[in-house]
């Protein structure tokens, strides 16, 4: 399911927290978080590609065009509201995520239905009497973020390694 993804060794990253936190060096936290959010990067990149480069087949009776009915591109505004976020306290660790707000609000749900059905339905042109149907690839939130998932978490185990021997 299209949602966030979270990179959590909430033990090593909690404890480390708290270790940093001691130690004083806000230079150390950011450095950290950079890293993390490094970590991260590629796994929002390959996101935002597969958004944006996704066919949306439609099962009409002709290719019809038009202008957009929302006020910004269609595919570029998806892929604008996958993020990251890095927090050092608290709940430690990446997150990868589908900021809605960031949406129209007529689509905020879009990413989620392509990701479980592979299909996106909607009013044509706004008119709710008359519906159509495009088919994307299911799973391409799942298989993008398992694909990546070993090599962040590698990574993040990497980095959790440098600033544990930093601070000894």
């Amino acid at each position: 399911m299209a949602g966030s993804v979270q990179i959590l060794g909430t033990g090593q990253l909690v404890e480390l927290s708290r270790r940093m936190r001691a130690a004083g060096g806000p230079r150390l936290r950011r450095n950290t978080a950079r890293r993390i959010r490094r970590a991260a990067e590629p796994l929002h990149r390959d996101l935002r590609q597969q958004v944006l480069a996704m066919r949306l087949a439609s099962s009409g009776r002709a290719k019809r065009g038009g202008p957009s009915p929302t006020r910004r591109p269609f595919r570029p505004m998806l892929a604008g509201g996958i993020r990251i976020s890095v927090r050092t306290a608290g709940s430690p660790g990446a997150r990868v995520w589908i900021d809605r707000g960031r949406i129209e609000p007529k689509a905020r749900n879009v990413l989620n239905q392509l990701d479980q059905t592979g299909r996106l339905r909607h009013p044509v042109f706004g008119n709710r009497k008359r519906w159509a149907s495009q088919w994307g690839k299911a799973g391409w939130w799942t298989r993008t973020v398992s694909a990546a998932m070993p090599r962040m978490r590698a990574e993040v185990a990497r980095v959790l390694d440098d600033v544990r021997r930093d601070l000894q």
